[in-house]
């Protein structure tokens, strides 16, 4: 078959955000454009032929909540295509790593709950490996100890029954968990430096995550921090992506 891109799938209904998002997973992981190709799953489905053309995918956040009572049809179809891209995963047929929003949408398909009781607000948070994140092939690449930005209102509180718990915190415990090999997922954002989610807050400055009002506070503490959580990306790359 030949060599496969990986494919980069946004689910932000913000076009510049989502732009800014690839932008970032292409710095993370250092791919070029044709090696972590994108797809826009808010505006198009995904394509029937996905699994096949791509060797993985890495699923950026969203606005969206799994917890939302009355989504919209475009959401409705969105959650059922990640939840294709990670029945496929778990059953070895692809690799997958969702962030942040994506967590919500693995833990309830795969049997987990998510809760509204643990959202962390707009900054670098420190995260902990646990024992099997130590010794996890991906997570594995990280700092016992690591920072990685996080802004998000909903959280997974128990997780599925199969899932081995790889990373936590105390104001959120389930920060990154696997299913079988090759299905990840990351309450926080692996991918954007500083400057970068800086730049993304801009279009999320009354969505919640932090005071409008605080607007200029918070950026500055977001540009002045320290993240480390890309290598877990490279990582992915490495593993997952075809030789």
């Amino acid at each position: 078959m030949g060599t496969r891109p990986l494919l980069y799938v946004c689910v932000r209904p913000q076009q510049d955000a989502a732009a800014g998002e690839y932008a970032s997973f292409r710095a993370a992981t250092g791919l070029s454009p044709e090696s972590l190709e994108s797809w826009d799953l808010v505006r198009a489905p995904l394509p029937d032929d996905a699994l096949d053309r791509y060797a993985g995918f890495l699923i950026g956040g969203s606005p969206f909540n799994v917890t939302e009572p009355d989504k919209s049809a475009v959401q409705a179809r969105v959650e059922a295509d990640l939840a294709r891209i990670a029945a496929a995963a778990r059953e070895a047929r692809t690799a997958a790593i969702f962030t942040c929003y994506g967590i919500g949408v693995v833990t309830r398909m795969m049997g987990g709950t998510v809760t509204l009781d643990r959202p962390e607000s707009t900054q670098a948070a420190a995260v902990h490996l646990t024992d099997a994140g130590r010794e996890d092939p991906i997570l594995g690449a990280l700092p016992d100890r690591f920072h990685a930005f996080t802004a998000h209102k909903e959280a997974t509180e128990r997780l599925p029954d199969d899932a081995v718990l790889l990373a936590t915190n105390n104001d959120c415990p389930v920060q990154a968990y696997r299913i079988g090999d090759r299905l990840y997922a990351t309450q926080f954002h692996p991918e954007p430096s500083p400057h970068d989610f800086a730049a993304r807050m801009t279009f999320y400055r009354d969505a919640g995550y932090f005071d409008p009002a605080e607007f200029d506070a918070v950026a500055e503490r977001v540009r002045a921090s320290s993240v480390d959580a890309a290598a877990l990306l490279h990582a992915f790359t490495r593993v997952f992506a075809d030789a």
